[in-house]
């Protein structure tokens, strides 16, 4: 069994690798890493981008977001999908808290935790995974986290 102390110092490490796994992405407006962790393994890995086989351009020239690109718990989830592995009752470990869209997909993978350190405007996402049971815990990481 995994103390609370224990716990608090995974958390801060997975979301330091999510941090470091975020700097695969393209995107210029924000870069954003996720991590599923299943029993103290990391079972996939996703960061915002483009679909496969697509140009490595996240954004338009006019700076806003491509629609075909991808959410980094997106990415890690359909990359987990598409492995041996299940995510049924795994961690989520994510840079910047999900949105309404992977938060359902949070929901339907089976993941019962979701771990964040920033959290973005809009909320409605991590209100949506608490009313599905899912515990959800914002943990923000400052600049001296390494």
């Amino acid at each position: 069994m995994t103390t609370p102390e224990k716990m608090r110092l995974l958390d801060r490490r997975y979301l330091r690798m999510a941090r470091i796994w975020s700097e695969n992405s393209y995107c210029e407006r924000r870069k954003v890493g996720a991590l599923i962790v299943k029993d103290k393994m990391i079972i996939s890995d996703g960061f915002n981008g483009t679909p496969s086989g697509f140009p490595n351009v996240c954004e338009s020239r006019e700076g806003v977001t491509l629609p075909y690109v991808l959410h980094a718990e997106a990415n890690a989830i359909t990359k987990v999908a598409r492995s041996n592995n299940s995510s049924e009752g795994s961690t989520l470990y994510v840079t910047a808290s999900p949105c309404m869209e992977c938060s359902k997909l949070i929901i339907q993978s089976g993941i019962k935790r979701v771990v964040f350190s920033e959290l973005y405007r809009i909320t409605d996402g991590i209100d949506l995974l608490r009313q599905a049971g899912v515990e959800v815990e914002h943990l923000p990481l400052s600049e001296n986290d390494e």
